[in-house]
């Protein structure tokens, strides 16, 4: 199950939430520490398999370079 869409453009300011989007989706754990205003806090944790998972999942939502 997805929880953001991946692509997005670079100035996109939902990107941050799509790549925690993607590290959920790769099993990562993704932990609100906390908020203050608008911004948000998170951190993650996980096996070097989990941050494989990701990294793939990272470079397949890249656009492809032309």
């Amino acid at each position: 199950m997805s929880h953001a869409p991946y692509r997005t453009a670079p100035d996109n300011p939902s990107n941050t939430q799509a790549r925690a989007a993607l590290a959920r989706d790769a099993g990562i754990p993704v932990i609100l520490d906390g908020r203050i205003k608008r911004e948000r806090y998170e951190s993650v944790t996980g096996s070097v398999a989990t941050l494989a998972r990701f990294a793939r999942a990272l470079r397949l939502s890249m656009p492809e370079a032309a």
